[in-house]
């Protein structure tokens, strides 16, 4: 029989302690879930891996790396990369540089310095110099050139004499200091390569009256691939660009003179 739906319902409560037991949550599996996040961790490192696979590195191709910053006009690295220096050399200047874009590099750099440095200042020294770096052919065009540039007129605008030698307790210094280097134009016989570089030239010394000053400037070397080196076949200079001046205090005659003697040069490489 029926309830019919105007007759009251009937409810009905248990006491608390009939109440059935609450299932408790379930515990978290630390082992299961670990195992879960090393794993994701593997698929991503071996994600990255392939996706890096065939991308090549800076500086250890010669051709990669400078060819982008020469043609592209995008900024090279700023850190050392690519070729280690060289371990010969001619009267006493770097030869023997690698076949490539960054051999051709490392040699201008190299000869920017040479061109810049005290010995161009006497004759003998001079020339020594220009049959280190001077392609064959050029070399008694360069040689006429930079004779006529370091001239006597030349040499005393900083007190020299007829050899490039100082007065009696001054030094004479030159010394080019590569900032860095700019392919313009490469080919496996010819290569045009800018170089920035910072100069310091002057006389060292109590009384002197051409303190040794800065120079920034632009070398552009022609190169030509002869003798199974590059060898410099015509150059031009430009000023700049320059760095605005800093709020250093300049040091004195003295320090100068000691620093240039107790610190050497270096062979530069790209």
């Amino acid at each position: 029989m029926s309830l019919s739906d105007d007759q009251p319902h009937t409810r009905t409560r248990l006491p608390v302690g009939d109440l059935p037991p609450s299932q408790p949550p379930r515990q978290a599996r630390p082992v299961r879930t670990l195992l879960t996040v090393v794993g994701i961790l593997v698929l991503l490192v071996v994600a990255i891996s392939f996706a890096n696979r065939g991308k090549p590195q800076p500086g250890h191709d010669g051709s990669t790396s400078t060819a982008s910053s020469g043609s592209g006009g995008q900024a090279a690295p700023t850190a050392a990369t690519g070729q280690r220096p060289v371990d010969t050399s001619r009267n006493g200047i770097p030869a023997g540089f690698p076949h490539n874009d960054q051999g051709a590099q490392s040699a201008a750099a190299n000869y920017a310095v040479a061109l810049g440095s005290a010995d161009m200042f006497n004759t003998g020294a001079r020339h020594s110099v220009i049959a280190a770096i001077a392609a064959p052919a050029a070399a008694n065009a360069l040689q006429s050139r930079l004779d006529s540039a370091f001239s006597e007129r030349a040499a005393t605008t900083y007190g020299l004499d007829e050899h490039g030698s100082a007065p009696a307790g001054l030094t004479f210094i030159s010394r080019t200091i590569p900032i860095g280097t700019r392919t313009q134009e490469y080919s496996d016989s010819a290569a045009r390569v800018a170089v920035w570089s910072n100069g310091l030239i002057g006389l060292a010394g109590q009384g002197s009256t051409q303190p040794v000053s800065e120079n920034w400037f632009t070398l552009t070397l022609d190169l030509r691939w002869t003798g199974n080196d590059w060898k410099v076949a015509d150059f031009r200079q430009q000023s700049g660009p320059a760095p605005v001046a800093g709020d250093q205090q300049a040091a004195s005659a003295d320090e100068i003179r000691s620093a240039t003697e107790e610190y050497g040069g270096f062979r530069y490489a790209r």
